[in-house]
């Protein structure tokens, strides 16, 4: 799932590119994306773009007095197209959920490739009248140093989950929170409570400020393979870790799993895979 960092890309290259133009039309190629009725989506049919901004890890494209709040899913992305397709759109057909017709020409289409479709768009007068966008927390790149000790030390999880939850501190997920651990050299199942605050927001503003600065030049078909070969630990199991040079291990859950480093980061230790462990009973 695209985390701050390339939402933050995103967000750069679509200001550039729309702020001023006009929609002409927009096109659903999957129902369930849509999440609103009131307004209907072509109500914004011939208004003008004032903006592009970022909430955590979604994506909101600005006009007078409506927002489209994105919320791309694990396998979402934005596809940019300098002069859109012109044959129909097929409902139902392939990863396209949701394109945006531009009065230049231009437009770019709102993808979520796999067959569980849980990407999900807004059209509201307010951002804060989607739940996730109105209590969603501080965001991870300014959130103050007493708000992020107050979020850890309130906490009973462990600290993994606290970071990726979206309501103590917008914008991290699966991929940032184990590169943000793995450079605090913490294990993820640490409780939150137990760690030290200010160094790991330290850690955070690192990790995230680094991937922003590289990625927010990029256009979007640049994006995720930019991120991918910055990534140390997480979707790189069974390899080498480039600190301690130890193999890069996996904790498995049902809907996906998390990378951590045993040398820099549990004393050289093995987390419990229980998805493994039932199978091996």
């Amino acid at each position: 799932m695209p985390e701050l960092p390339e939402v933050d890309a995103l967000v750069s290259f679509l200001r550039a590119k729309v702020v001023g133009d006009f929609i002409t039309r927009a096109d659903i190629g999957e129902l369930s994306i849509l999440k609103t009725a009131d307004p209907p989506l072509d109500a914004i049919s011939g208004l003008e773009i004032s903006g592009v901004s970022r909430v955590g890890k979604a994506l909101i494209v600005e006009f007078d007095g409506l927002e489209l709040v994105c919320r791309f899913a694990r396998a979402g992305w934005l596809v940019w197209h300098d002069v859109v397709p012109t044959g129909p759109v097929k409902m139902g057909k392939g990863p396209l959920g949701l394109r945006i017709h531009l009065a230049s020409g231009a437009g770019f289409d709102l993808s979520e490739a796999g067959t569980k479709k849980n990407a999900a768009v807004s059209l509201v007068s307010d951002r804060a009248e989607v739940p996730a966008i109105d209590k969603a927390g501080p965001d991870a790149l300014s959130i103050e140093a007493d708000e992020f000790t107050s979020a850890l030390a309130g906490s009973t999880s462990r600290i993994k989950t606290v970071l990726e939850d979206q309501e103590l501190i917008a914008g991290i997920g699966n991929a940032y929170s184990d590169e943000i651990l793995h450079a605090a050299k913490l294990s993820p199942f640490a409780p939150a409570s137990g760690v030290e605050a200010p160094a790991l927001l330290e850690t955070v503003r690192e990790v995230l400020g680094r991937a922003r600065e590289t990625l927010v030049e990029l256009p979007p078909e640049k994006v995720k393979a930019a991120k991918k070969r910055r990534l140390r630990v997480h979707g790189r199991t069974g390899k080498t870790c480039p600190v301690c040079g130890a193999t890069i291990a996996e904790v498995s859950f049902a809907d996906k799993s998390l990378q951590y480093c045993p040398g820099c980061q549990t004393g050289g230790k093995k987390l419990s895979d229980r998805r493994m462990d039932r199978l091996l009973k």
